[in-house]
């Protein structure tokens, strides 16, 4: 990686005789040659200085604050405290670090003002922020050279990365997720970078009632069913809120209970989420989730978590787990019609493992409980509960049922509700809290008896 650095401080020519007059973007110029002159004449290696940018970009605050603390000092030095910046950054020795050893301009989108979006993109010199569910092109740009540059820096932090691979993603110490394409996957200078994060501010049901993802009325019954704990599975479209929903269930789980949590990826900050539960967090993908299977089946916990199931290995894994009788299990799942639920699951389970694709679905119907729907609206900074299902099998004849209990109207924005609990269903939720799935039963049929079912919502 010497290269890195190599390729970007040889042949810094400055001039800084005329300061007062000197543009931004040579003063930024000048100090990275007057960085790379002191580490030269105090003889640091290159290895040091690049475990300081790796440090700096992946947020470390000591690290930053070395860059941006001998900044000020060269700002100092040339007089030039006040010399104009570019808009998008908070103070001139903010736009210097970024623009030499920084986020360049997508530093803004980790500013206060940006602080609620959930993605910004570079797409090749372009920088796009999302705000107020759109994706917006911003005025600053970034150049191939820093482009490269930048996603260098970002392999620092997986060293197992090659380069010259056409996909990479990778976490950044807030948890902002990275996910770079490049090479033969993207037009010639149309390479990519994403960044995505999560920005609910708190993981509560009245957070997302507020936000209107989820009905005020169901706060109450959403609580009791965590306290009986039925196996249920979050689908939808990306972005439409299903791991914030998934997390903020979560959050109401009881801490003295022993839980698993496997991912793909880090996304769930489950530790921050229940700081004092005993909950192991495992990071395993494809074969790695295989192989730790029987682990996972051998385990002692009350509950597991299988956060973005996406294919057979992870989602055979989560039948397991959930066909031996394992209650509370949560799952979040890529489904566009959530009545095709336990099919796409059977379907992905025997392509990746074998099996027979009717046997498979009918033992995802019985294995898990309930099916929450969630979409994005056309503003997509707006999510909605887009449906609640029951999910059943009836083992004499082998049919399996969902039936609705809840409906999103789309006119009104608002939910409608259907009383409807199988005896399964009843039985087993009063094996484990039966003064909670009273309090279900309850809100269920309150909240059916004042927002019926339309006629044409019937045998939804």
């Amino acid at each position: 990686m010497d290269t890195f650095y190599l390729e970007d401080y040889i042949g810094g020519k400055t001039n800084t005789g005329n300061v007062p007059n000197m543009s931004f973007e040579r003063l930024c110029e000048a100090i990275k040659d007057d960085f790379i002159k002191e580490w030269d004449r105090d003889g640091e290696d290159a290895h040091a200085t690049l475990e300081l940018q790796k440090k700096a970009i992946i947020g470390y605050s000591n690290e930053v604050a070395f860059f941006k603390e001998k900044i000020r000092a060269r700002l100092k030095d040339y007089n030039a405290d006040n010399i104009s910046f570019p808009p998008w950054y908070e103070s001139a020795v903010d736009g210097i670090y970024h623009e030499n050893w920084g986020l360049a301009g997508v530093a803004q989108w980790f500013s206060e003002p940006y602080r609620q979006s959930s993605s910004a993109k570079i797409i090749g010199d372009r920088i796009y922020f999302m705000k107020d569910g759109r994706m917006n092109l911003m005025p600053q740009t970034i150049d191939k050279h820093r482009r490269e540059q930048l996603i260098r820096a970002f392999l620092l932090l997986t060293p197992q990365e090659r380069l010259d691979k056409n996909f990479h993603e990778i976490y950044l110490l807030d948890g902002t997720r990275v996910t770079i394409f490049g090479g033969e996957m993207t037009k010639q200078g149309q390479d990519v970078i994403v960044f995505r994060r999560y920005v609910v501010p708190s993981y509560t049901f009245e957070e997302q009632a507020k936000r209107g993802t989820i009905p005020e009325d169901a706060i109450e019954l959403f609580k009791a069913m965590v306290e009986f704990g039925p196996n249920m599975v979050v689908v939808g479209q990306v972005r439409s809120s299903k791991t914030t929903f998934l997390s903020t269930w979560q959050s109401y789980e009881d801490p003295a209970l022993e839980g698993v949590m496997v991912e793909t990826d880090p996304e769930i900050p489950i530790h921050q989420l229940m700081p004092k539960a005993p909950i192991v967090q495992l990071i395993a993908d494809n074969e790695e989730l295989r192989k730790i299977s029987k682990n996972l089946l051998r385990s002692d916990a009350d509950y597991f978590i299988l956060a973005e199931a996406r294919d057979g290995n992870a989602l055979e894994t989560a039948l397991k787990v959930a066909s031996k009788g394992t209650r509370r299990m949560k799952l979040t799942f890529h489904c566009k019609n959530p009545l095709d639920f336990p099919y796409d699951v059977a379907w992905e389970i025997v392509k990746a493992t074998g099996g027979n694709l009717e046997t498979t679905a009918q033992k995802v119907a019985a294995s898990f409980d309930y099916v929450f729907h969630f979409v994005q609206l056309a503003n997509k900074s707006q999510k909605r509960l887009r449906g609640i299902y029951e999910l059943n099998l009836d083992r004499k004849t082998g049919e399996i049922r969902m039936v609705r209990i809840c409906a999103y109207d789309y006119q009104s924005d608002s939910w409608r509700w259907r009383y409807h609990i199988e005896k399964t269903k009843k039985q087993s939720a009063e094996e484990e809290n039966i003064e909670a799935f009273r309090r279900f039963s309850r809100q269920l049929k309150l909240l059916a008896e004042k927002y019926p079912f339309k006629d044409e919502e019937e045998d939804s």
